[in-house]
């Protein structure tokens, strides 16, 4: 019985022997995948993070864009609207000539409207007067005409008005200068 109780003393200790040896491995290979999958998961949130800000970005450079858009989506009609405006401030100048009438005050009237109507749209004028310095990026020179000292660079006429809309100079003002 002696020999029986040291054979199964000796077998339970190589089976405690052999656990603990695939417990150690299994351990090792647990740590491991650990570790691996602690690099998938930081790998796959880096990419989540930047998959999320550049979708941000996308986010933002739309909006913005969209922005533009409609604030130079009229831009075409407000092109082709000027002529007409300008020929309505024709029409006051020559009509004021002749001094007030009905005539005069019906087309200041629909001038005014017409004028209001664009400014709500976003049409501004771009205010150049004779005597102000020549600017390049707000006027377009015509032509140059000599003129004394005083006037040298500067605006000597306005042939023709510019206009804005919103930040843009969709027509620029057509001036004279002195040279």
């Amino acid at each position: 019985m002696n020999t029986e109780n040291q054979d199964i003393n000796k077998e339970e200790q190589d089976l405690n022997q052999t656990v603990e040896n695939e417990t150690e491995t299994i351990g090792v290979e647990t740590e491991q995948q650990a570790d691996t999958v602690e690099d998938e998961l930081a790998k796959e949130k880096d990419r989540y993070l930047r998959l999320f800000a550049e979708f941000e970005n996308y986010k933002r450079r739309t909006a913005k864009e969209r922005l533009e858009l409609l604030s130079t989506a009229s831009e075409g009609v407000m092109l082709s609207m000027l002529p007409i405006l300008d020929d309505f401030n024709r029409a006051v100048i020559e009509l004021e000539k002749h001094g007030e009438s009905d005539h005069l005050t019906g087309i200041k009237l629909i001038a005014t409207k017409f004028t209001d109507t664009l400014s709500s749209k976003g049409l501004v004028e771009v205010e150049i007067k004779a005597g102000d310095d020549f600017n390049a990026d707000l006027a377009e020179a015509v032509t140059q005409i000599p003129a004394g000292d005083e006037m040298k660079g500067k605006v000597f006429d306005v042939i023709e008005r510019g206009y804005k809309l919103g930040d843009k100079i969709i027509r620029f003002p057509k001036v004279v200068i002195g040279q």
